[in-house]
């Protein structure tokens, strides 16, 4: 038996976007830019994931006999030569990739959606994935979000509630964005959303709101009003009286940075804590104003995700682009945070062959001993892989692994939690 025997082969798609295994060549993944064997990284590629595959850009595989890696632009078939173009992976919410897609990428003249796109293979009849899973919950398992419960329950919602903006911008969000969130809302349970910002103070490479460079679509429509505080309140209440393990969070994708509104955030906490002491009040935010966190926090918030794609100022300030703040604002609200008695999280935009890098893993080691952070979302970041690269500065070489990273992790703070999704505290 082969090494390579036990190693998915290589998928590949024609010019319709039909995927095909190849009869001999082995699935690789990239780290960053560089090839690496997937024997460590495979997971049956979970359920709810989805397939793409990246026009013009032929998939690098690895050839069995030779364990070399090879550019397959073509394969034959029934004696006609065939165009092959990489296929990727969207892992379904809860797991962690590990690797991207091996290909070819130098005829690319585009600029792909954002997704988190994975290596993926094909073996034993079905699909194969380079990743990990680091968090189940029922609260966000694609199973439990079906529309044909969601279409009642908003019809039941509105009968009950009327109508107001706020609320029909999350019915939006709900029916034509499909934000688990937002049906969360209309389902009564769980974590909902109470987007408040129109602006941003960062210009971040791949907002999901808002696409200043116009390289493609933003995924999500962003509040093009300020709510009141009286419908802030009204939707929260409800929430919050009535949801079995009920979250609402300010700091949405469908908007800009909710700080920009650190006024309207404290003042409808405030309002909704005189009424209800029920449930968990959240803020999903980039950290930019420590001040800002002190008067919020003040108000009754009980839980905070900051978010960062590295915990190194140099990378953090190339993708997040803050203006009027820098990256020691964020770090100082990590810490006061803490210091503030919130169940401090970090929303880490993660990445393989960046995040993993040693460099990164002795920074963010640092930052969790100087800052005593609760727990840490391993989030895969939605953004095109050769994009993402070129803007990065000084990253050399492969990583170390996302899963042997998260085990240090482990190993080095015991108490930290890690995982995906944010968690009720009340």
């Amino acid at each position: 038996m082969g090494r390579f025997d036990h190693t998915p082969f290589m998928l590949y798609a024609d010019s319709d976007g039909q995927v095909y295994e190849h009869p001999h060549y082995r699935m690789v993944g990239f780290s960053g830019n560089h090839p690496r064997n997937v024997d460590d990284d495979l997971i049956p590629m979970p359920q709810f994931s989805k397939l793409f595959f990246i026009p013009d850009c032929p998939p690098v595989g690895l050839d069995p006999d030779t364990g070399e890696y090879l550019t397959v632009p073509e394969v034959e078939v029934d004696g006609a030569p065939v165009r092959c173009t990489a296929v990727a992976a969207f892992l379904e919410p809860g797991h962690v990739r590990s690797l991207l897609p091996a290909a070819e990428y130098s005829s690319k003249s585009y600029t792909l959606p954002m997704w988190a796109y994975t290596a993926v293979g094909f073996k034993e009849e079905q699909y194969w994935a380079a990743g990990f899973q680091i968090e189940y919950s029922r609260r966000w398992d694609p199973r439990e979000y079906d529309d044909r419960t969601l279409l009642p329950a908003i019809a039941q919602y509105r009968k009950d509630c009327g109508s107001g903006p706020l609320l029909e911008h999350l019915l939006r969000c709900a029916t034509d964005n499909h934000c688990f969130a937002a049906k969360n809302l209309f389902l009564g349970r769980w974590e909902a959303p109470l987007p408040v910002s129109r602006g941003c103070n960062a210009d971040c490479l791949g907002c999901l709101s808002l696409e200043s460079e116009g390289k493609w679509e933003a995924s999500h429509c962003r509040i093009s009003f300020k709510p009141s505080r009286e419908e802030i309140v009204s939707l929260a209440v409800r929430h919050l009286e009535h949801a079995e393990e009920g979250i609402v969070s300010f700091g949405q994708g469908c908007e800009g940075e909710p700080l920009t509104e650190h006024g309207l955030i404290a003042g409808s906490i405030q309002e909704i804590r005189r009424q209800t002491q029920r449930g968990t009040i959240n803020l999903n935010t980039n950290g930019s104003s420590p001040e800002h966190i002190r008067l919020i926090a003040g108000s009754g918030l009980d839980s905070i995700r900051i978010s960062m794609n590295s915990a190194q100022a140099d990378l953090y300030r190339a993708y997040y682009r803050p203006r009027g703040y820098d990256f020691d604002q964020v770090v100082e609200s990590v810490a006061l945070s803490r210091e503030l008695g919130l169940y401090t999280m970090i929303n880490y935009l993660v990445f393989p062959g960046i995040t993993d890098q040693p460099e990164e893993v002795e920074a963010l080691k640092t930052l969790i001993e100087e800052t005593g952070v609760n727990f840490i979302h391993f989030k895969n970041l939605n953004i095109d892989p050769v994009f993402y690269l070129e803007k990065m500065p000084g990253v050399k070489g492969p990583g170390l692994g996302m899963r042997r990273m998260v085990g240090i992790l482990e190993e080095t703070f015991p108490d930290l939690q890690l995982g995906y999704f944010n968690q009720p505290v009340r």
